[in-house]
């Protein structure tokens, strides 16, 4: 069974496995052990409760319970830039008129802002293509909105999430060659290994001190601006499923978008329910058409998320035995579960 959990110490060698595995622009989630094992440590002080309300955040991988294979991860910080600012641009527009010429013109301009400051941010989303088959994505995606749904009280009003801008054939980020360049003089790589280990000094000493114009910009780099990476594209649907939107704010590194909502407005959050479990020899395999639900136990310190076959049905639902070990759930304990279509409307 794939399941989502929540990160152990002993995954550290499988996440420098996986690391290996992404491109750039992903800025959390770096081939780095000593990151690594720190993010781990971090996740495990915040599940306890020992965590400066500054640092913590919580951090998942998906497993496949047969082979024991990381495939993928998942983060939630909890609360952004209360310690280091958290930068984006924020994308304005700027009119220009005259009446005696008879000119009106309309432009875009970035300004740096801080205004995301204090919301929880969906982070680290990675997914080895080994493993980028129907419904898998999905799982990973959403995990995070289960926990949230399940955890509400450890998380604030609002919800952001940044997404990997557009690079280019190449590799090469059009937005950060047309202006970080010309402010950080250093690569894309290095200053997003900068940020991503929270040496962040440099963005404050170094940004442009007054908005930039869009339309100034070459024309690669104007449509950058709030431009999803294409292997990021399927998250951003999932995203905007659950609710979130772009509501003008993008990354000052490449440009991609910043989604947002409120945590109550997910979808998951309003629509999963809580089931007692029922344990049941059930075979492995339901039919290609039988309905399914993403379940999750109701475990902090061991929370796990998968995909069953099955509904709610008067407050309970029916898990195999298989599934139910996968997801540490026995006879009479309390689920989260949400059917996998999403009501209409």
């Amino acid at each position: 069974m794939i399941v989502v959990r929540v990160v152990q110490q002993g995954d550290v060698d499988a996440l420098m496995r996986l690391a290996q595995e992404t491109g750039p622009g992903l800025t959390t989630f770096k081939p780095d052990r000593e990151a690594l094992a720190a993010r781990v440590e971090r996740a495990r002080r915040t599940m306890e409760d020992r965590a400066e309300p500054h640092e913590a955040g919580y951090f998942f991988v998906m497993e496949d319970t047969d082979t024991g294979d990381v495939a993928g991860v998942c983060g939630i910080e909890t609360a952004v830039g209360l310690q280091q600012p958290f930068y984006n641009y924020r994308v304005s527009t700027v009119v220009h008129a005259s009446q005696d010429l008879g000119i009106w013109t309309r432009m875009r301009a970035l300004n740096i802002s801080h205004d995301l400051t204090g919301d929880a941010e969906v982070c680290s989303l990675f997914l080895s293509p080994r493993y980028r088959t129907s419904g898998v994505g999905g799982l990973l995606l959403r995990s995070r909105f289960m926990f949230l749904a399940q955890f509400r009280e450890r998380f604030p009003q609002r919800l952001c999430a940044e997404l990997r801008g557009h690079f280019d054939a190449e590799g090469t980020s059009p937005f950060w060659r047309a202006v970080g360049s010309h402010f950080y003089q250093i690569d894309f790589n290095a200053a997003d290994y900068l940020s991503s280990h929270g040496r962040k000094a440099f963005l404050a000493e170094l940004m442009p001190r007054y908005p930039v114009y869009v339309e100034l910009l070459p024309e690669e780099a104007q449509a950058c601006v709030g431009l999803t990476h294409n292997d990021t594209i399927p998250a951003r649907r999932m995203l905007e499923a659950e609710g979130l939107r772009y509501e003008n704010y993008v990354d000052i590194f490449d440009a991609g978008p910043v989604l947002e909502c409120h945590i109550s407005d997910l979808r998951t959050v309003r629509e999963s329910v809580l089931a007692t479990g029922e344990i049941a020899d059930v075979p492995r395999g339901a039919p290609q058409d039988a309905p399914r639900s993403m379940v999750s136990n109701a475990s902090l310190g061991d929370f796990r998320v998968g995909v069953a076959a099955g509904l709610p049905q008067d407050g309970v639902f029916r898990l195999g035995t298989a599934e139910a070990a996968a997801l540490d759930v026995k006879a009479g304990d309390t689920m989260r579960v949400l059917p996998l279509k999403y009501k209409q409307g």
